[in-house]
């Protein structure tokens, strides 16, 4: 292990970075660390010689393992303000858990290919809704009835837990287009994070079968000397980006972001192709 520490010095300064950018950007933006923390864990393992199928996997359930720690301090900062919707949680629950196990359970069984592929097209819709839709009015008055509720909760845990994000990336835009208040969709965001988390990175750490070039520290699908360095840095930053929100202009580096996470979702779509 020392050896290991001492000849890819780099790597963990890389993700000791990537940490501390995932904090400022939940607090600043409201992003989840998880749309950061897998494409950078996805090109960082290659540099240490695991092929793009693993590396994805691999990089998914860590992901989701660094989020569980980070959505409880993002709960608790919330709650204090009254922004965690707990009535829409108890509705939404049980369904986020059976997307969630569904979703987790088809990362240890599928070709990471296609987990790329999955990642790069929620990345890419994702920053094209943070740069053409923000501010727009919602098209929709108010959440749909049981069945189309469970049908939104069901898939956000179902697809937040194959490419490894809390949930937030997808619930917030899809909440505020049915009108629903966005602090609110936010704060609640956090929550619906720590169902997708716990039980996904659990499903993958139990269920998961490392893949003979996984990276040295990995147990499961969850490499740990990733999960030790991003996770201290990301839960120190958070408080960081939230003071910062409030002396900058968040609108302008949103936009910024959205266009960074439009490359990078492109880069891992073109992967598959080159």
């Amino acid at each position: 292990m020392v050896e290991f520490l001492s000849n890819n010095i780099s790597t963990l300064i890389a993700l000791v970075a990537t940490g501390a950018f995932a904090g400022i950007l939940a607090g600043l933006l409201g992003v989840g660390g998880g749309i950061v923390i897998v494409p950078v864990l996805f090109f960082v393992f290659q540099g240490f010689g695991v092929s793009p199928e693993s590396a994805m996997v691999i990089a998914t359930a860590t992901s989701l393992a660094t989020i569980i720690p980070t959505s409880i301090s993002s709960i608790r900062s919330h709650n204090q303000k009254g922004n965690v919707d707990f009535d829409l949680l108890k509705r939404w629950a049980v369904f986020i858990f059976i997307g969630v196990l569904v979703g987790s359970w088809l990362v240890t069984r599928v070709n990471g290919t296609w987990l790329t592929g999955l990642f790069g097209i929620i990345a890419t819709l994702s920053a094209l809704n943070m740069l053409f839709r923000t501010g727009k009015s919602a098209l929709f008055q108010s959440l749909p009835g049981k069945a189309g509720q469970a049908t939104m909760s069901t898939s956000i845990g179902l697809f937040s837990s194959m490419v490894g994000i809390g949930g937030g990336t997808i619930s917030v835009p899809l909440l505020t287009l049915y009108n629903y208040p966005a602090h609110k969709a936010v704060g609640t965001a956090a929550a619906i994070g720590l169902i997708i988390s716990l039980p996904g990175a659990a499903t993958m750490l139990i269920l998961g079968q490392s893949p003979a070039d996984a990276p040295i520290g990995t147990f499961g699908l969850v490499n740990l000397v990733a999960f030790l360095c991003i996770v201290p840095l990301t839960v120190l930053f958070a408080p960081v980006g939230a003071s910062l929100a409030a002396k900058l202009d968040a609108a302008k580096l949103k936009k910024v972001f959205s266009i960074v996470l439009l490359i990078t979702g492109i880069r891992m779509l073109l992967q598959l192709f080159l």
